[in-house]
């Protein structure tokens, strides 16, 4: 058991991803600042993503424990370490992942204050929060903690595979402000959702004396939802080719659809001066394909198997305790299969900003409010959050922005968040006539060691981008 466990804590800690674009976010010479604020500012009249390498955004972060704490060698037995681990982490720690690939993505200007965009991306997006009452049971059992309860509401966890097509519009409505706003279709490839869980499983000094300890489970109430993952797990599935071609329709609307929008905005009072905000995500999905769940209800108490002597046996043979107390336990614990449908909402994410340019390059005097281009330098504070089963999970980043060249800007960024409080970032943006090329990099400082970050964020993408002014 405690190998098993083992390995489940070295699987967290190398694939469990957070939620952190602030790089990205402001960046305005390349067309992706449009996924995270649909009402950037466009410096270009139209892009072209290179298809599949346009975007590739991987992250990962866990809010309360890194690899290194359990596989350092120091001398510690891993036993020790784990325990400590399961001690230390409460139920309001999480691991989290987010990546997502561009499959096309494009715009053109259609007049000088209108700019239409367009695209399809890949996106897997999961949080599990830490079972801290399971896993505290399954590690160290209940000896100890006579009378406490432990509660299935600490099971906790949404995970979803899907696409996006989207178009939006990006409107520059007077010389202060611009807006913009996206619609989007999703289709869901699979999804497993398990939040809202309740009940407890107590013991407790037996009540009727007939053993030492009773054993309650009480009002348990859970459900594990699923869509698009029967098919794949089935007992009748094994054919590769198959699976290939189902998995190709989804992606291209055959999953479960739903509907969602992206809103933004960016105010100017001043050329210097630049406020954003964005609202990324507002939707749900509806699963009503391929859907499976499971529902535990019921309450149980036992006190354990009551033994019979042989010489109180009235009659020959041996009596089945274990098939009883499984009897009893069905009886009272049910665990239902459903092919209900159900509806998830995404996981909406606010972003906001607080841009001050500053440094004109030689011969820039215009006063104008065309963006940043006039001005090298920028620094700021963003803001950004994203709506969980729990708790939001919030970050704040300040940053510097520097237009080294014509062809280069660069963006250093330290951000605290749940995962670090010394999370230092770059961003580079690079132009070569209309071939543009970036990548963006968070906790740089771990990267030595990257079994001792609790996150890390890369991103890069090269795209076409067409400007007349150019």
């Amino acid at each position: 058991m405690r190998a098993n466990i083992t390995y489940i804590l070295l699987l967290i800690n190398t694939f469990s991803f957070s939620q952190n674009k602030e790089i990205l976010y402001d960046f305005n010479d390349i067309p992706q600042t449009l996924s995270l604020n649909p009402g950037a500012l466009v410096e270009f009249d139209k892009h072209f993503g290179i298809p599949l390498l346009s975007k590739f955004h991987f992250n990962f972060g866990s809010s309360g424990i890194s690899a290194y704490d359990i596989f350092r060698d120091d001398g510690v037995d891993i036993n020790t370490k784990i325990g400590k681990a399961i001690t230390a982490l409460s139920n309001q720690d999480y691991f989290t992942i987010n990546q997502q690939l561009e499959i096309i993505n494009g715009g053109w200007r259609k007049d000088e204050n209108t700019y239409f965009s367009y695209g399809i991306y890949e996106e897997a997006d999961v949080i599990l929060y830490f079972p801290k009452d399971l896993a505290t049971l399954v590690w160290e059992g209940n000896a100890n903690y006579i009378g406490t309860p432990f509660s299935l509401g600490d099971i906790n966890l949404k995970a979803e595979l899907l696409s996006v097509f989207h178009f939006g519009i990006n409107k520059k409505l007077s010389k202060k402000l611009t807006v913009g706003a996206r619609a989007k279709i999703y289709s869901s490839i699979a999804n497993v959702n398990s939040t809202n869980n309740s009940g407890t499983f107590t013991t407790r000094p037996s009540t009727t004396g007939d053993n030492f300890y009773e054993h309650t489970f009480q009002s348990l109430d859970g459900v594990l939802q699923t869509s698009g993952v029967a098919s794949l797990l089935g007992n009748d599935n094994s054919n590769i080719k198959e699976d290939i071609k189902m998995l190709r329709r989804r992606v291209l609307l055959g999953g479960n659809l739903g509907l969602g929008v992206d809103l933004g905005f960016t105010y100017q009072p001043e050329d210097q001066h630049t406020i954003t905000g964005s609202v990324v995500d507002l939707g749900a999905i509806f699963h009503s394909k391929d859907v499976e769940s499971y529902r535990l209800r019921g309450s149980y108490t036992t006190e354990g198997l009551d033994l019979v002597f042989p010489q109180l046996l009235s009659t020959d043979g041996t009596i089945p305790y274990w098939e009883d107390l499984e009897d009893e336990f069905n009886e009272s614990i049910k665990i239902d299969t459903l092919t209900a449908n159900y509806t998830t909402w995404r996981s909406t994410k606010l972003n906001a900003s607080y841009r001050y340019n500053f440094g004109k390059g030689n011969g820039q005097d215009c006063d104008c409010y065309a963006g940043s281009k006039p001005y090298l330098n920028a620094v700021g504070l963003q803001l950004f959050s994203v709506f969980r089963p729990k708790r939001p999970q919030v970050a704040a980043t300040a940053f510097y922005y520097r237009r080294l060249f014509d062809f280069m800007n660069l963006k250093a960024t330290y951000t605290v968040d749940d995962f670090s409080a010394r999370n230092i970032g770059l961003g580079a943006s690079f132009h070569i006539g209309a071939f543009n090329m970036y990548f963006t990099g968070n906790n740089l400082f771990e990267l030595q060691n990257i079994s001792k970050s609790q996150s890390v964020s890369l991103q890069f993408g090269m795209n076409l981008i067409f400007d007349s002014n150019d």
